[in-house]
């Protein structure tokens, strides 16, 4: 059987949306599928390194940015429910009580099988976020790369 491709845009930084695209993303790949994610604006805080990374040369605009958005997968809040930040830790709770995947594995699981993590820089530099604040080893590319992949699909996913 020929591998198709999948393409999914991960707009929303909320929890339980992007869990839902390193779910969808992962059982497309663990079906033989050539799978593309490609994060922009609020999708990027799912890329984010956990520890505040020292950077130079930010605009005052580009630091509040920076200091306001969260820091990786494990601080990214529910889109519903949040209970001041509760919600995600209540959900995770539950998700290992169903023997579910937490999105740290997800995202792991997702480098281990191929799955392409693409940063968009536009937004990347409209957020002023710099490639050391984001996780290791992703790939960056604008709007024209995401097009090229996304010709190629037969999947397109916006999250």
């Amino acid at each position: 059987m020929e591998s198709t491709k999948k393409t999914i845009i991960v707009f929303s930084g909320d929890f339980d949306k992007v869990m839902a695209a390193f779910i969808i993303a992962n059982g497309a790949a663990a079906m033989d599928d050539e799978v593309t994610m490609f994060f922009t604006f609020w999708g990027l805080n799912a890329l984010r390194k956990d520890q505040h990374v020292p950077t130079t040369g930010k605009t005052p605009l580009q630091k509040m940015f920076g200091a306001m958005m969260p820091r990786g997968p494990k601080k990214l809040q529910l889109s519903k429910m949040n209970f001041a930040g509760a919600g995600p830790k209540m959900m995770q709770r539950v998700m290992k009580q169903q023997n579910v995947m937490l999105l740290p594995e997800l995202i792991a699981t997702a480098r281990e099988q191929g799955i392409k993590l693409v940063a968009c820089t536009m937004s990347m530099d409209v957020m002023g976020l710099r490639k050391e604040e984001l996780l290791d080893d992703i790939e960056y590319a604008g709007v024209a790369s995401y097009l090229g992949d996304a010709d190629e699909s037969n999947v397109n996913l916006f999250i």
